[in-house]
This record gives structure tokens, sequence and C-alpha cells, in this order.
């Protein structure tokens, strides 16, 4: 997977550490940052958490699934 800088600057504009975001979401912060290394994704629960806290879509997350799957 491909990293996601964006979920990176985002987070850093709200001047939060990924640990203090992890802690808002409560997860683990190895668990939020995988999601920023593009390791994992977030459940759909949690994409939205994310996206109510920083103002982003959701479905950000997972738009490059979608593109993979059209592909096919």
């Amino acid at each position: 997977m491909k990293q996601r800088k964006w979920l990176k600057e985002i987070r850093e504009q709200k001047n939060m550490t990924q640990l203090e975001f992890s802690e808002l979401l409560n997860i683990p912060v190895t668990t939020y940052a995988s999601w920023e290394q593009g390791v994992r994704n977030p459940s759909i629960d949690k994409a939205k958490d994310v996206s109510e806290i920083l103002g982003i879509d959701w479905t950000i997350f997972f738009e490059h699934k979608l593109l993979e799957m059209s592909r096919k």
C-alpha cells in the first residue's frame, strides 16, 4: 500500500501527535501509525471518526481499493 502523507499532514495541521490522535480514536498508536504508513485501513466506523475530527471525507481511505476493483 501507499503511504498516506495527506493523513499525517492534516493531523499535524491540527497540532496533534500520533499518540494524541490515537487516544481520541481510542485505538493503539501502532494501529494509527499503520494507517498513516498505508499498511492497514481503518474500519468504516473508525474512518468516519477520523473524518469527523479532521474534516475529510471518510471514503478517501478506500479510494485506492475501489480503483483496483473497477479495473478488473
